[in-house]
């Protein structure tokens, strides 16, 4: 079955592309304009890790910030598409609060050719809703950011590795200790035989990690080498 977003991008080429952003008329297929694809905020120094904005200095040898290099990280590299700035801190609560299904497949084209440079995974796991938040929102927006990403990119999804066991309370409102606590034994990875060794987790926007480290611990506990975080929005 299409994805939600896949299924919106269908019927909006019906009609012609309109910027998203600033409602100009779209290039090259895009819900976007040129000024407003320019302007997407990319991070050019970042941590190898965990993708935090380093200052524009020349990188240490091993390419991690000081917080990767004090506590270790079940991820072995996070690679966000773009930084949490204008437009993009627009563009994401529309898609993931608002039901703006064509704000989530202009983000998921974006995504492609800003991570079709990372190390390939074997497969792309999508951070999964709990199914009580899924019944509420209506749509997974890892998932329908995965899905897109796959099919451009050659690889295997496997929507059904990782599984959320428990609602929890909305990341937003906590601090960092308690989003790691919030999220302790959330996750729990079921592989119907040999796991594959390589996987790239995909989520929407990571500010803390501690969702996405959450969802790493449970993978790696399943027997998966190597956990990689692709991510459309790093919060510096």
């Amino acid at each position: 079955m299409p994805g939600i977003v896949a299924l919106a991008g269908w019927l909006d080429r019906l009609l012609p592309a309109r910027c998203l952003v600033c409602t100009g008329p779209g290039e090259d297929g895009l819900d976007l304009c040129l000024a407003c694809r320019q302007a997407l905020p990319v991070e050019a120094h970042a941590c190898r890790r965990c993708a935090l904005p380093l200052p524009p200095l020349p990188l240490p040898a091993d390419g991690l910030c000081g917080r990767c290099l004090r506590q270790p990280s079940p991820l072995q590299a996070t690679h966000a598409a773009f930084a949490y700035a204008a437009p993009l801190d627009r563009l994401l609560p529309r898609y993931k609060f608002h039901h703006d299904l064509a704000a989530g497949r202009l983000l998921a084209q974006l995504m492609v050719p800003a991570l079709a440079g990372a190390d390939r995974p074997q497969a792309l796991v999508p951070v999964p809703l709990h199914r009580r938040r899924l019944r509420e929102r209506g749509y997974d927006q890892a998932l329908e950011l995965a899905r897109p990403l796959a099919r451009s990119l050659g690889l295997p999804l496997q929507a059904g590795l990782l599984r959320r066991l428990r609602s929890t309370l909305p990341q937003s409102e906590l601090d960092a200790d308690a989003r790691h606590a919030n999220l302790r034994g959330a996750f729990e990875a079921r592989c119907h035989g040999t796991p594959p060794a390589h996987v790239a987790l995909v989520d929407d926007v990571m500010t803390t990690g501690a969702t996405l480290h959450a969802a790493a611990q449970a993978l790696r506990r399943a027997g998966v080498t190597r956990v990689d975080a692709w991510v459309c929005a790093r919060v510096p």
